[in-house]
């Protein structure tokens, strides 16, 4: 596993994988790092793929210089794919907030990728239209209007050690743990980073901002194959929110449902997780 930085896009990144093998970029969540793709890495690395996965912008040892909303964090990930595999189409995994950054490239730049594989948050616009069916899911939610409220927030979610975000894990993955140094690795990204991860939440409050997203997912449907995955027990995206988003990808689609697994999915159930991602890949050479 390398550590690289790309100057031009200030992201710093793992790697792992021949030069010239097929590139997979995959993109954590909030509050997550690159490290939450280890296991996924290691099987995609015996398949023969280069993985790259960057800490998002505003999480040290990227650039914690703003913008971080959606468009912008978009453009820059474009760049990253870009400067790594400048002719070849890539494959991308995107979870939770590299969900929704992943959907945002794959309507931007469809001829950038291969196939795509987005875990736990699905499509924008289905979410928006099953907020109605399940009005449970604004309770869930709660936490992102109280990352709207700078200071406060900042100091509830530093407070007793990053005590708020071992609750979130908690909630969101019940009854699984990645362990004391796990957390010991996020919290010190954390501590390099904060209030930057939080700012990603105060972006979306902007009319401007959420206009430029929507123009964006609703210019057509996703035209990239794509794989949804999601944990029946996740703690923050009700299962349901995923209802009927088929009819945003006009290309091939396919839900993966885990029964037995929450939030973070891919880290609680790795065999399963891992080997439909890439039977995913592997059908879209």
């Amino acid at each position: 596993m390398r550590r690289s930085r790309s100057e031009q896009t200030g992201l710093s990144y793992l790697s792992t994988g021949s030069e010239d093998a097929p590139l997979v970029v995959c993109l954590h969540g909030f509050p997550d790092i690159p490290r939450t793709w280890a296991p996924l890495t290691e099987r995609l690395c015996e398949a023969g793929y280069r993985i790259a996965s960057p800490w998002l912008p505003g999480y040290a040892p990227s650039s914690l210089d703003g913008p971080f909303d959606i468009p912008t964090l978009t453009r820059t990930i474009l760049s990253f794919i870009d400067e790594l595999s400048p002719s070849d189409p890539v494959r991308i995994v995107g979870h939770d907030w590299g969900s929704i950054i992943t959907q945002c490239a794959l309507a931007q730049r469809p001829d950038r990728f291969r196939a795509a594989a987005i875990l736990a948050l699905p499509h924008i616009l289905a979410f928006e239209t099953n907020i109605e069916r399940y009005p449970r899911q604004l309770q869930r939610s709660a936490y992102m209007g109280l990352f709207q409220i700078p200071i406060v927030s900042d100091r509830i979610v530093k407070a007793r050690d990053f005590r708020f975000v071992e609750r979130l894990w908690k909630k969101w993955s019940p009854g699984f743990d990645p362990g004391a140094d796990y957390f010991e690795e996020l919290k010190l990204c954390l501590r390099s980073s904060m209030p930057a991860p939080l700012k990603h939440y105060r972006a979306v409050a902007s009319f401007k901002v959420t206009r430029e997203m929507r123009e964006t997912v609703t210019a057509g449907p996703i035209v990239v194959p794509t794989m949804y995955l999601h944990g029946e027990r996740d703690g923050c995206i009700f299962p349901g929110m995923a209802d009927d988003q088929e009819e945003h990808f006009s290309a091939m689609f396919e839900v993966v449902k885990l029964a037995d697994a929450g939030h973070f999915l891919h880290l609680e159930r790795p065999a399963e997780v891992n080997a439909a991602i890439l039977r995913w890949f592997e059908a879209h050479r």
